[in-house]
């Protein structure tokens, strides 16, 4: 026996979409508040915020400073993560 998909309006996948833009919410946990798949509901958002893409406001100073935080400790942790990528390999050598 197969399952019926399940169709949604237009209107509701705006609203989810605008949900997860809007409140800052996790996808996953909309998705389980609406009872709709994760990756659908990403999609949604996906669209809606290239069909919004204009309308979002600019970063605000400390948010442009958290975000330059942020992005200075991904490259920290990167580079962390190459060398004992590399050290782990060089003692893996050593012991063959």
């Amino acid at each position: 026996m197969s399952k019926k998909r399940r169709s949604f309006t237009p209107e509701f996948k705006e609203e989810a979409a605008k949900m997860v833009v809007e409140s800052c919410c996790p996808v996953a946990s909309v998705a389980r508040e609406l009872g709709v798949n994760e990756q659908s509901l990403r999609n949604w958002v996906n669209e809606y915020r290239k069909a919004h893409a204009g309308e979002e406001p600019p970063l605000t100073v400390p948010e442009r400073a958290r975000l330059r935080e942020l992005e200075k400790e991904v490259r920290e942790l990167r580079l962390e993560k190459d060398f004992l990528g590399k050290a782990a390999a060089f003692f893996a050598s050593e012991y063959r």
